[in-house]
């Protein structure tokens, strides 16, 4: 049994090697095409699911920067990752699991209202942390999932500001699926704009959006970031 286990961890290390690989080649590609040679862009690992010994793997390979989703999940595997990678929380965070988190991230992307932005920055202040954050964006007026609205974002940015505890780093959005290119381009024209107000103590260093299917549209549109987890780890749970 123990020796299949191994057979069969050794086979997706070989899969995220290739995977790794061809994400990065894509990620640059797409940068030559369509941005700057000095501007960076991050490749985040989506670690939903995936066990630590995978994690630490992608970490092996490069990756610096890891995408939690969920908060239970993520304090079962923290002890069991390598600590050289940096931990984003971005998945839809309840106010009363703010406290499971706070010291461990160094930034959280779902802050998709001032409820939570407040509990974010009293537990902060708690712990004597000044917590960055994105602030999320539902580009697409979809029902079914977290964010903002644009229509109120300025006055959301605005409110958070005003927060001792919190940094706004930038904005995070999960586009509609079919239309995603649409609404890729209306949401960096959103960060754009926002860039050019320079609000007092609100950051646009980070734009994060573009996952598996769509990575290489993201970069197109201005991102700075982007989330992949099945096209890293692929869709499945490793044994």
């Amino acid at each position: 049994m123990r020796t299949e286990v191994l057979s069969n961890m050794e086979n997706c290390f070989g899969y995220i090697d290739e995977n790794y690989k061809r994400i990065c080649f894509d990620m640059e590609e797409a940068k030559a095409k369509y941005r700057k040679l000095h501007e960076e862009i991050s490749l985040m690992a989506v670690t939903k699911t995936v066990p630590p010994e995978a994690v630490n793997h992608a970490i092996s390979c490069g990756i610096q920067l890891l995408g939690e989703n969920r908060v239970q999940e993520y304090t079962s595997k923290k002890d069991f990752y390598d600590t050289s990678a940096s931990v984003h929380f971005i998945g839809h965070l309840q106010t009363n699991k703010v406290k499971y988190i706070i010291e461990d991230m160094d930034l959280i992307q779902s802050v998709d209202s001032i409820r939570l932005a407040a509990e974010i920055n009293r537990h902060a202040e708690r712990i004597g942390k000044q917590q960055q954050i994105l602030a999320e964006v539902n580009i697409g007026g979809e029902a079914s999932k977290s964010g903002v609205c644009p229509e109120m974002l300025i006055e959301f940015l605005e409110e958070v500001a005003k927060m001792p505890n919190i940094r706004v780093k930038g904005l995070m959005t999960i586009p509609p699926p079919g239309e995603n290119e649409k609404f890729l381009c209306k949401m960096q024209q959103l960060y754009l704009d926002i860039s050019s107000k320079n609000m007092d103590n609100i950051d646009m260093d980070v734009l994060s959006m573009g996952m598996s299917g769509d990575y290489a549209k993201a970069i197109q549109y201005g991102s700075t970031l982007v989330r992949i987890g099945t096209g890293l780890f692929g869709a499945r749970k490793y044994k």
